[in-house]
This record gives structure tokens, sequence and C-alpha cells, in this order.
């Protein structure tokens, strides 16, 4: 009698990235394009990014996002990419998974399938730039205004917060007018929506 093994299903496990950021709203951008440039730092042309945020059925804006995993679905030049981060230490560290989805609409009503509902549409203007191991994000974002988010992946044992603070100094040396916010575009923009009401 010949034996035959079941399969045996191949473990795998995916790594989340660490994504740490700062966040800072643009006082003078043409005073800030000039500051890159004099370092050499070369933006990309514009993309034209489409975001829906959404969070979990039961949390609301005024809540801790801490420990609390988030979506978003974003179009750019025609790919449609979901994203799912769960902040750590502050609303700008955060455990991220991301992945490319064919079809936006029929991801959507999946995303509200799984227990999350649409929160803001943000959609923004983004050139961007990288300095050694940080990237640079300028954005125009409709209804808020300018920033800049300076982003690094970190690795494991590296403090979220300590790097922030190093992406800080890289912030301050730029010499420019620059307000930091600890919040996330949603957030902002969510607020901004609540001031006009």
């Amino acid at each position: 009698m010949t034996t035959f093994d079941a399969p045996v299903a191949a473990e795998s496990t995916v790594m989340a990235v660490c994504e740490v950021e700062v966040k800072y709203r643009v006082v003078d951008l043409p005073a800030l394009e000039m500051a890159l440039a004099a370092r050499g730092v070369v933006l990309s042309t514009p993309i034209v990014q489409d975001d829906q945020a959404y969070a979990r059925v039961g949390w609301e804006y005024g809540h801790s996002k801490i420990g609390v995993p988030f979506a978003r679905l974003r179009t750019q030049r025609g790919r449609h990419l979901l994203t799912v981060k769960t902040p750590v230490a502050n609303e700008q560290s955060c455990m991220e998974h991301e992945t490319e989805v064919a079809d936006r609409d029929q991801m959507h009503a999946a995303i509200q399938q799984l227990g999350f509902y649409p929160t803001v549409r943000i959609r923004k203007t983004r050139r961007t730039a990288t300095v050694g191991r940080m990237s640079l994000c300028l954005d125009e974002v409709d209804g808020i205004g300018s920033f800049l988010e300076i982003e690094r992946i970190i690795a494991a044992g590296e403090e979220g917060e300590e790097v922030q603070a190093d992406l800080h100094r890289f912030a301050v040396a730029l010499e420019v007018p620059l307000k930091r916010t600890s919040d996330t575009y949603d957030s902002l923009i969510r607020a901004a929506q609540t001031a006009r009401v």
C-alpha cells in the first residue's frame, strides 16, 4: 500500500514595516523649496493621490489611535493601494502593511465588510525626494494647505520617538518657518470640516 504524505503548508510570516514620520504645516512654500534645493534635494514631478481613510467600527475622532488599526485606500496614477496602519508610540509611528489591489470599489466594500467605516477623503498633490534614509513628501492637501512630511522606516530595536527626534532636527536645520503637528491628515481634515459647520 502506498502512503502519500499530506501536503504541509509552508509557514510564512509577513513582517509589518514600522514607519515613523514628522509632519509640518508649511508657512512659506518658496522658502522651503529654496532651502531644499540649496541642499541638493531634487523633488519629483507632482502626483495626485486620492485617499479614502477608514476606522474600525466603534472608534470615533477624539478617541486614542494608539494600538488601533486604520485602513487607507489610495489611488495614484491608476494604481490602487490598500494600507493598514496601527499607531504604536504615537499617531505618526506605525506598524504598516501595504498591497496593491485590482478593484477600488470592491476593496472599498470589502473593507467595510471587515468592520471598518469610511471617515474622510484626502486628496493631495505630492512631490517626493530621498535624503539618505529619509523620505520627504511635500504635499498640497485639498482644504488644509501645504505640508512637509519626513519619514523613515525603522529597523527592529530602533525607538520610533528617537528617530522622530532625528527627523525633527533635519527639519529645524532647514531654517525655514514650519509648524509641527502631531495630527494625521485625516484628523486635520476632520477638524477643518468640523470648524466650517
